[in-house]
């Protein structure tokens, strides 16, 4: 089953990404239009993060964000065949920020949020950084379609860990310099075992482990926001946070991530995965231990 799926992606992969592009403006057709896929998901979250904003807008937004939404299934596809020479003239990005620290042996860990198209931002930073570059991943439930995807995604070298593994894999990998990248806005599994801080005025959960593993590792902090330049093309620009991450006080770290990823949201409204359920969890006061609270705000 495997090579049979595999050699049809493949061939699909083939074909030019205008000729693509016509079929994921057919399954925005579907998506948008006949399905509604998530879009009471879409439609709370925006009003949430832009209450200042018509019911108009908000449709706006969600309507911008199920065309890429559509374009990043395609675009996924295409990664299948797509050369070294072609990705690199379709992703830019300022990597010296990443491998002006190699030199100095500190890991470092790649903070970023789910901004389109995030297989680029994998690709693009195995390929244009120098450290072993590490991915954490969840496993797909088909096992076809998981061994596919595993396969694209570390064509340009990723190491990839599943996440139910990485603590025991982790460790063959610490004791060398390597790039840690993390799409940190993930709901937590465990709302009692969070950080619990506002975004875009919400209290909300957001996992630890990022925060603790720069502390217990000693990692510099790099920012990374993705965003499409034109349909195909896209720029990965990051940005140091620290080196030092325990002179930073308790939840400066996660605090700074959601700062980042609210500026970056409110740049560009549909480059965010909408359909991602991020205001999962409550807030109660069982959690008040856990509570950060913010210092800055978005832009």
């Amino acid at each position: 089953m495997y090579y049979l799926v595999y050699g049809f992606l493949y061939s699909l992969s083939l074909l030019p990404l205008r000729i693509l592009y016509l079929l994921s403006d057919f399954a925005f057709l579907l998506m948008y239009h006949v399905f509604g896929y998530r879009k009471k998901v879409v439609m709370h979250n925006l009003s949430i993060a832009f209450p200042e904003k018509t019911e108009h807008e908000r449709k706006k937004i969600a309507f911008q964000f199920y065309r890429q939404l559509t374009d990043t299934f395609i675009e996924t596809i295409k990664l299948i065949s797509m050369s070294e020479n072609e990705f690199k003239k379709r992703l830019t990005t300022n990597a010296e920020v990443i491998n002006d620290i190699y030199a100095s042996g500190q890991p470092v860990q790649l903070h970023s949020g789910h901004f389109f198209n995030w297989e680029f931002l994998n690709l693009g930073t195995a390929y244009n950084c120098n450290y072993p570059f590490l991915g954490i991943y969840h496993d797909v439930s088909n096992k076809t379609m998981d061994r596919i995807m595993r396969k694209m995604r570390s064509k340009f070298g990723t190491i990839l860990i599943p996440s139910h593994e990485f603590r025991h894999k982790f460790k063959s990998y610490a004791q060398q310099p390597y790039l840690l990248g993390l799409v940190a806005d993930q709901s937590p599994s465990n709302p009692k075992q969070a950080f619990w801080i506002d975004f875009f005025g919400v209290k909300t959960a957001f996992v630890t482990g990022p925060e603790k593993g720069a502390r217990q590792m000693n990692t510099a902090i790099v920012m990374a926001n993705i965003y499409r330049k034109k349909r195909g093309y896209y720029h990965m620009q990051l940005s140091l946070l620290t080196k030092t991450p325990n002179d930073l006080p308790q939840g400066a770290i996660t605090e700074s991530l959601v700062s980042f990823i609210e500026d970056a949201v409110k740049e560009r409204p549909s480059n965010y995965l909408w359909s991602h359920k991020r205001w999962k969890f409550k807030y109660s006061d069982e959690y008040k231990d856990m509570v950060i609270e913010r210092t800055s705000q978005a832009k």
